[in-house]
């Protein structure tokens, strides 16, 4: 049954995972993502559903027993932050490679380096521009509140099983640490084992049988031309996704003259800097991505057609920004406004700079 209850963000994604029905969670502490384990921990889901609760020795280790898991064809996460998800690259590069489907949180604090424990949005690169080696994407989805960081948890995994792809939350240190009111949904009971084999068998490594060949699962192939082959058909389940899996919210833009481009944290910031622009008479949107990688290109575009400017508002130096202007191809004004090091912008600081360069 569905269940109200007031949570923080890394809680409430641990809480989905349970009840979504992963089978698996092999991480390693690390500020500000460190209630995720111990949730998951202290409410020993090995005791309700049967997951498997497991602190690895480090990050690289995390990774590695995650791509053991789903090449199972179970449904294991990991979770981190910034510097941890920065060990876990080679990693994640293997599990895109291999086209094993699997979940990553990545709850962002302030960079280069370690940085702080405070939170950012400077990952946004690493995250889908593809941080590891190869050509590779992930699925990339970004709450902007508890609720949905509960909720994207069984949408990741979905979108995960559906195209054979690593999906990653890509949360913050604001919405991981904060507490809002939740609805968890009803659990679902983890996939036996001969579920799936029907789901996944015909990649999988669930074991040879007389009726039944075994799956080698590798990203390895020293063969160029079978190697060649292997990323176009990469890249033309990327082009798939593109296509069927944009998300994105907009906000006070259909007689927007102008149009802030914000997500997680910095999207909520901006609905407050929306509505004070509006009682000053500024026709201001806001158009949040849900999906950051797939990008909604084809909504930003239009804008370049209807709208007088867009000013991005990050926690970074600037990253998003130039997928923005990208998209826009130089139709209108693209600005931006960001800060670093963990310090969250305020309303009237995004108004500010939205009225310097546009009023």
């Amino acid at each position: 049954m569905k269940e109200l209850r007031l949570m923080k963000g890394n809680e409430a994604m641990a809480e989905a995972a349970i009840r979504c029905g992963a089978d698996g969670y092999f991480g390693y502490p690390i500020t500000p993502q460190s209630e995720v384990l111990e949730y998951l921990m202290a409410e020993r889901p090995w005791m309700r559903t049967g997951m498997a609760i497991l602190q690895a020795e480090s990050e690289v280790a995390s990774i590695n027993m995650l791509y053991g898991g789903a090449s199972t064809g179970k449904k294991v996460l990991t979770s981190s932050s910034s510097p941890g998800i920065s060990l876990m690259q080679e990693g994640i590069s293997y599990l895109a490679g291999a086209e094993l489907p699997c979940l990553v949180i990545n709850v962002v604090r302030g960079g280069p380096g370690l940085g702080d424990i405070q939170p950012s949005q400077s990952d946004y690169f690493q995250a889908t521009k593809g941080g590891g080696h190869g050509d590779y994407h992930l699925f990339v989805i970004a709450p902007s509140s508890v609720q949905e960081s509960a909720d994207f948890v069984k949408y990741a995994f979905d979108v995960a099983f559906k195209y054979r792809i690593p999906a990653m939350i890509l949360s913050d240190g604001a919405i991981g640490q904060m507490m809002e009111k939740v609805e968890l949904s009803e659990s679902i009971p983890r996939r036996t084992d001969e579920e799936v084999i029907a789901e996944c068998g015909d990649w999988a490594t669930t074991g040879k049988t007389p009726d039944r060949e075994r799956n080698i699962i590798t990203s390895l192939d020293l063969v160029p031309e079978r190697l060649e082959e292997h990323n176009h058909k990469l890249q033309a389940k990327y082009k798939e996704i593109e296509a069927n899996e944009v998300l994105f919210e907009e906000i006070e833009c259909d007689d927007a003259d102008y149009v802030l481009v914000a997500y997680g944290t910095s999207a909520r910031i901006c609905q407050k800097s929306v509505q004070l622009a509006r009682e000053k008479g500024y026709k201001l949107g806001l158009m949040r991505p849900i999906t950051l990688w797939p990008f909604p290109k084809a909504k930003i575009a239009e804008y370049g057609d209807t709208k007088k400017g867009i000013l991005t508002v990050e926690m970074s130096a600037g990253q998003m920004v130039e997928d923005v202007r990208l998209n826009i191809n130089g139709k209108i004004p693209v600005e931006f406004y960001g800060r670093n090091g963990g310090v969250i912008p305020t309303p009237d600081e995004v108004l500010t700079a939205f009225e310097k360069h546009f009023i």
